[in-house]
């Protein structure tokens, strides 16, 4: 079975920015739990830092997929905006 990219493009362009918004969240997350691991094993704590840093990751990531998501839907209003402006006729 092929994938008809032109019949499903909404459904396409959708997933790639979930996927997008999830893999950005996990990425922060995991990154900054192995930089508390590493701090841990470095001073001798005993997960302090990797307490500090995954909180810290996860309001990262929510920052960062918050501002992606505001991106989109002003591109995508912003897109709409120009396509009325075109269809009605104004200059």
């Amino acid at each position: 079975m092929i994938f008809n990219y032109k019949k499903n493009r909404a459904w396409a362009e959708n997933l790639t920015i979930v996927m997008q918004l999830g893999l950005t969240m996990a990425g922060c997350i995991v990154f900054m739990f192995f930089v508390g691991r590493y701090l841990d094993r470095w001073l001798g704590t005993r997960g302090i830092f990797i307490t500090l840093f995954t909180i810290l990751g996860v309001i990262g990531g929510a920052n960062v997929t918050y501002r992606q998501i505001m991106e989109i839907t002003a591109d995508k209003s912003h897109k709409n905006k120009e396509k009325n402006h075109l269809e009605n006729g104004n200059d």
